[in-house]
């Protein structure tokens, strides 16, 4: 299967239905983020589960454990294959989650829907990270999180494609991997600070990579996730 993982950052539940009906036969499963869920709600997913596709619920949970537990489970009974919560919420926080998502799957008969912790986003650099009181920088950081997210059982992490190979040497070869920052070599690299190739990511160790614009966003959305995954296998 593919390794892509569209995002489907738009409005409304007809313009998502659109993108999946296209896309289904050409990437690995859909990820719903805050965008399409605070505007159309829980029924943002229906384009997804009813289809019986993967969908990645990217909602990046960070709160008391508690309420990160309820939140799991919600997601959990909504058919979400992958959830995000930030690392940076803790330990106890962590475990909290991968409990509730193992509890509510075994309550409901379902599968158990993965785990992972957004360790430094994307749009951040050293400079960037440091103005937040992180001052030791990216790659120590992510590290750090990534560790943390191992020694709570959690699946894996979100991580810029710079910090793949890091990761891998810290966490171990059955670690999940999901990289945001996916950017073909001939597309802008729009709000992202650390990006790299969808070849490029692959090779080093990613397990998913989330795409966006340079697929929803060209006149021709399943030309252009065909050409990615031609360019992932290589000549």
């Amino acid at each position: 299967m593919s390794p892509i993982l569209i995002a489907l950052d738009v409005d409304r539940i007809a313009q998502a239905d659109t993108l999946v009906s296209t896309l289904a036969p050409h990437v690995g499963g859909f990820k719903v983020g805050k965008q399409l869920f605070v505007s159309e709600g829980p029924a943002a997913v229906a384009p997804i589960v009813d289809r019986g596709l993967r969908l990645f619920l990217d909602l990046k949970f960070h709160d008391i454990p508690n309420t990160v537990a309820g939140a799991v489970r919600a997601g959990t009974r909504l058919g979400a294959w992958m959830m995000t919560v930030h690392a940076s919420g803790g330990f106890d926080m962590l475990r909290a989650a991968r409990d509730a998502a193992h509890e509510e799957a075994a309550r409901t008969g379902g599968p158990r829907p993965l785990i992972v912790g957004v360790t430094v986003l994307t749009s951040l650099d050293d400079e960037r990270l440091a103005a937040v009181g992180t001052t030791d920088g990216v790659r120590a950081q992510v590290q750090r999180l990534a560790a943390l997210a191992r020694e709570a059982g959690i699946d894996g992490v979100v991580a810029s494609p710079q910090e793949i190979t890091l990761i891998r040497d810290t966490c171990g070869s059955d670690f999940a991997i999901v990289t945001p920052g996916i950017r073909p070599a001939s597309a802008s690299k729009d709000d992202q600070a650390r990006t790299m190739t969808p070849r490029e990511a692959v090779a080093a160790g990613a397990s998913y990579l989330v795409i966006g614009r340079p697929i929803t966003g060209a006149a021709d959305p399943a030309g252009a996730a065909a050409a990615i995954n031609a360019e992932i296998a290589g000549p």
